[in-house]
């Protein structure tokens, strides 16, 4: 099926363009959600006259996106998660973590907008890029940091060894390891 794009689909095309799809998803998908339209002989000759009005849209889609990218560059994120003594973290940061921050911050972006390439698992900090736009892309700073936990006991002090039953039983350990040499 041929179908003129009335919006950008990233993997499939621009906007304006001609593309073939699988019957399916054009009918059950980019047909009922107005991201295109039929390639009909009129359809196609409406394109050709809006072709100008696109070009335009794009550009001021691009402008506001370059806008956007120079105000999240100077952007940064702090999330805190529980970890363990090597900095790895109890689960993981992944974009909708990021995204959900850059909300509360005033930013709306879209969580499929942040590229991770796998979510981050290592306290520390990392670079993370947001697609604005298909053309422009920003870099927002991500911190991770450890969680410390009020009711965890201080590193430097250890539990107090219960001496009573202890000893002994290690003594034995010890014994049941070593051969008996008779002297």
């Amino acid at each position: 099926m041929e179908v003129i794009l009335l919006e950008n689909i990233e993997k499939l095309g621009n906007r304006g363009q001609l593309v073939k799809v699988a019957d399916g998803y054009g009918r059950n998908y980019l047909l009922p959600k107005k991201l295109a339209v039929a390639a009909t002989p009129q359809n196609r000759k409406w394109i050709e006259q809006q072709h100008v009005r696109f070009l335009k849209l794009e550009a001021k889609e691009k402008g506001e996106a370059e806008e956007l990218a120079q105000l999240l560059q100077g952007v940064s994120v702090t999330l805190t998660r529980k970890a363990g003594e090597k900095g790895a973290l109890f689960g993981s940061v992944t974009a909708l973590d990021i995204s959900e921050k850059l909300a509360a911050q005033g930013y709306k972006i879209d969580r499929r907008k942040i590229h991770l390439d796998q979510p981050l698992k290592v306290l520390g900090e990392y670079d993370v890029a947001v697609k604005v736009h298909r053309e422009v892309t920003a870099t927002v700073k991500v911190k991770v940091e450890g969680e410390i936990d009020p009711n965890a006991p201080p590193a430097a002090a250890a539990p107090p060894a219960d001496t009573k039953g202890a000893a002994p039983a290690e003594a034995k350990a010890e014994a049941k390891d070593e051969p008996k040499t008779e002297s």
